[in-house]
């Protein structure tokens, strides 16, 4: 079921592999252009014509009376695992707001004065696949925490229902715009019918692509690119086998185009990875999806020293890493190519998807090697403020000038010479 690739030798293998996943052919451009050229044009009417014809739904924006409805019927045990989830999630991207809004004011020796200002954007859609509370706390947080002043959620129904455990959440968050829908059209809505600022969520191909034919254009999305999850285990001879197939499948069962790794450098695990792989399988409720992802992106990878283990996990740049050694202090810190870490034997990546307070919103398909997972500066703008003064613009000029001229822009030449009183 699993591709297994010996890296002793060389890792091209691995690097073709890796290349070859992440450059498929995309064959969504065109039916999600169409989708979002519809939107365009007929707003609200072509919204309703695609939610009727994927979802069956006919209702969009939820009323505050529907909203409280569906929470009555939420168990009291999920909303109090959502309010334990919020107060850490909280509590930790709370603390990446230090410093942040802190404005630079910097005044030259001709009274020149620049500014480097902090300002939150201004308005944000969410997008929640319809069973994930946990994902509308990790992507409303930071955007609070920062300052957002307009955060709108779109959620679609799962067989025809809203999930009550995603409003419950977003009532939490004060979020009172919310909109069922989903897919593509959920996220040309949020570009030309709500017409926020940014986007941020997860969601299929269909939703990824939309943000992908957007961003830049219309609207802004995360600086990462957030995919089908990902998980790499670094495992050895110690390492508990059951915890090393639990990580594994775990990530397996979220998409069919999830990818789970093992790394190790001892060959007597595998086989027993590969038998209770296939054993927890048989019970699994979402089997279907994680044996097609197993089978299309599941890589068991075998290395011959710590060199190479590095070497090998910046390549793949993976969304999760578990090192689930003994010695995991050896590694972390040497690791630059990932989205979340988690060290030692007791620290399951899925945990940290919920309740650990860190931001499950990471980067996938090697998008680590330069951008990090969600955070309090996704929501924040930076803007410069020039005051030039009179003599200072006689001094900082005349370089100017020069410089614009030898580029052949004499207009901004002129712009500057207009400005200086030898003129």
């Amino acid at each position: 079921m699993i591709k297994i690739i010996n890296c002793k030798n060389n890792i091209n293998k691995l690097t073709n592999f890796l290349e070859s996943r992440r450059t498929e052919k995309n064959n969504n451009l065109e039916i999600v252009n169409k989708i979002i050229q519809d939107i365009k044009k007929n707003k609200l009417k072509a919204l309703l014509n695609y939610e009727k014809k994927f979802s069956k739904n006919k209702e969009i924006k939820l009323s505050t009376d529907r909203v409280n409805k569906s929470i009555k019927k939420l168990d009291p045990k999920v909303k109090k695992a959502i309010d334990y989830a919020y107060s850490r999630i909280w509590k930790f991207h709370l603390k990446q707001i230090k410093g942040l809004r802190e404005k630079i004011v910097y005044f030259d020796k001709f009274k020149n004065k620049l500014e480097y200002r902090s300002v939150p954007i201004e308005s944000v859609g969410i997008y929640v696949p319809g069973n994930l509370p946990s994902t509308l706390l990790m992507n409303s947080i930071p955007a609070k925490i920062a300052g957002v002043k307009k955060i709108i959620l779109a959620t679609p129904k799962i067989n025809g229902k809203l999930n009550p455990a995603v409003l419950y959440a977003a009532k939490k968050m004060g979020i009172k715009e919310i909109y069922s829908m989903g897919g593509a059209q959920a996220i040309a809505s949020f570009a030309y019918i709500q017409k926020v600022n940014k986007v941020i969520g997860p969601g299929n191909k269909y939703v990824a692509e939309a943000k992908r034919q957007l961003s830049g254009k219309i609207i802004g999305t995360e600086t990462m690119y957030a995919g089908a999850s990902e998980i790499c285990v670094l495992a050895d001879n110690k390492t508990d086998v059951n915890q090393i197939i639990t990580s594994i499948v775990s990530q397996a069962e979220h998409d069919p185009d999830s990818q789970c790794i093992l790394i190790t450098k001892d060959k007597k695990i595998i086989n027993k990875v590969k038998t209770g792989i296939t054993k927890i399988l048989k019970t699994l409720p979402r089997k279907k999806i994680a044996t097609t992802s197993l089978k299309k992106n599941g890589l068991i990878i075998i290395v011959k020293n710590d060199k190479q283990i590095l070497n090998v996990i910046n390549e793949i740049a993976p969304e999760h890493l578990e090192i689930n050694v003994k010695n995991y202090k050896k590694y972390d810190k040497k690791i630059f190519n990932v989205g979340s870490i988690c060290n030692g034997r007791y620290t399951p990546m899925s945990v940290s998807d919920y309740t650990v307070g860190t931001n499950h919103v990471l980067p996938t398909s090697g998008s680590s090697k330069f951008s990090s997972g969600l955070n309090i500066n996704e929501f924040i703008k930076k803007i410069s403020v020039v005051t030039l003064s009179k003599l200072g613009v006689e001094k900082i000029g005349n370089p100017a000038i020069t410089l614009s001229e030898f580029e052949q822009l004499y207009g901004h030449a002129q712009s500057i010479k207009s400005r200086m009183r030898r003129n």
